[in-house]
């Protein structure tokens, strides 16, 4: 039946091309699926600025950012959202609209849960936290870091919701290490909206194009300790992979964010070294640069890794999507997704260069298979109608 649904994100909170992709697709699969939906975001927090580098008190830029994605790729829903800024500046819908919204809701996805349940959503509404950062939020929750800040505060807000999704697809499976506190998790992936990057697939990409990946540097704010062991950002995992530009013959980009980014090392090791934020700044640039790239190669979180949550990447999916091979660190994902055509996993420096050359020894191959993979796997009209018969089923 169809639901009035409002879809959170951080959209506004990091105005950036992969940021606005991972969340506004959610909100026009499901308006695809025939769903009455809007965007809501309240962070209570100064957003960044991606063009000045710094966080601001002005919501004036991640207002526009948010309006404009919205007109240019679901005009229909130009007027279907609702940014507030530092809980109190109310741009696109005003605050009465969205009050009248709220009253009437039939479900509340927080996806990654950092927008605030707004004061006056239907009660009968269901309010579903979308974990979409696996492991390092179940340890922050489960051990309350003083680094964290405000953290008693999304705790408790994290309890709040009636149900829990994750990414961590692997859960449940016996080797996984994530602390599933006292939350019955259900699971589910990234959505893509296909005609949205259907286009980009139908331009094959140049044999001189270079694999690529997008991410930022920055550690953790402090140590992610659970049970005597530290867990770590990407930039951990990416060091194992510093020496592979001198050992493989393709060309290796990396658009890479953040105040700590060895940039001058990874350029000595061959890196071609992009700066992430301006290079991907707007939903087009974004696909662009993913459209120009041979495939993605990319390590994940440490924590991803270590604790074998099954998390796979919302930008792998983009590129998938767009029929460009990715090859990519195993999480435990490969117990729900293929591995060896299109998707290619490696644990190891050596695999990683293996997995690569067998990329490239049949590449028409693997991309024809990443394009299917998208299709079967990650089609938001598959994975949303998925996630709403989840929410109002008994069954895990």
């Amino acid at each position: 039946s169809r639901l009035r649904i409002i879809v959170t994100g951080l959209v506004g909170l990091y105005p950036v091309g992969g940021v606005a992709w991972d969340y506004l697709q959610y909100l026009i699969g499901l308006a695809r699926l025939g769903h009455d939906v809007y965007y809501y975001e309240d962070t209570w927090s100064w957003p960044y600025h991606p063009v000045d580098k710094t966080y601001t008190s002005d919501g004036s830029y991640s207002a526009h950012y948010i309006g404009d994605f919205i007109r240019r790729y679901a005009p229909q829903m130009s007027e279907r959202w609702h940014y507030l800024h530092l809980h109190e500046q109310a741009f696109g819908m005003s605050a009465p609209d969205f009050s009248d919204i709220a009253k009437t809701a039939d479900l509340f996805l927080n996806i990654s849960g950092a927008c605030m349940i707004p004061d006056n959503l239907s009660g009968r509404c269901i309010k579903v936290f979308v974990d979409t950062d696996p492991g390092y939020n179940q340890v922050v929750m489960s051990e309350r870091p003083a680094w964290s800040e405000n953290v008693e505060r999304w705790c408790a807000s994290v309890k709040a919701h009636d149900q829990h999704f994750t990414y961590a697809e692997n859960i449940y499976g016996k080797d996984c290490l994530v602390p599933r506190l006292a939350f019955r998790w259900k699971t589910t992936r990234m959505p893509v909206v296909h005609s949205l990057w259907r286009s980009l697939a139908t331009q094959p990409a140049g044999t001189s194009s270079s694999w690529s990946t997008v991410m930022t540097w920055n550690a953790f704010k402090g140590q992610l300790n659970y049970r005597g062991t530290e867990y770590k950002s990407k930039s951990s995992e990416f060091e194992a992979l510093m020496d592979l530009p001198e050992r493989v013959d393709v060309p290796l980009t990396v658009a890479v964010g953040g105040a700590e980014a060895p940039l001058q090392r990874l350029e000595e090791k061959g890196w071609r070294v992009i700066d992430g934020p301006a290079a991907t700044l707007t939903p087009d640039q974004y696909q662009n640069f993913i459209q120009h790239s041979r495939g993605e190669l990319s390590p994940a979180k440490h924590v991803y890794v270590a604790m074998r949550t099954g998390w796979f990447s919302c930008r792998s999916a983009c590129y998938l999507a767009t029929g460009r091979p990715v090859v990519v660190q195993d999480t435990g994902f490969t117990e729900f997704l293929p591995d060896g055509d299109g998707i290619l996993t490696f644990s190891t420096a050596e695999e990683a260069i293996t997995a690569l050359s067998e990329a490239e020894q049949d590449y028409e191959h693997h991309a024809k298979s990443a394009l299917e993979i998208a299709g079967s796997y990650f089609d938001s009209g598959w994975v949303l109608k998925t996630l709403i018969e989840d929410v109002y089923s008994t069954e895990r």
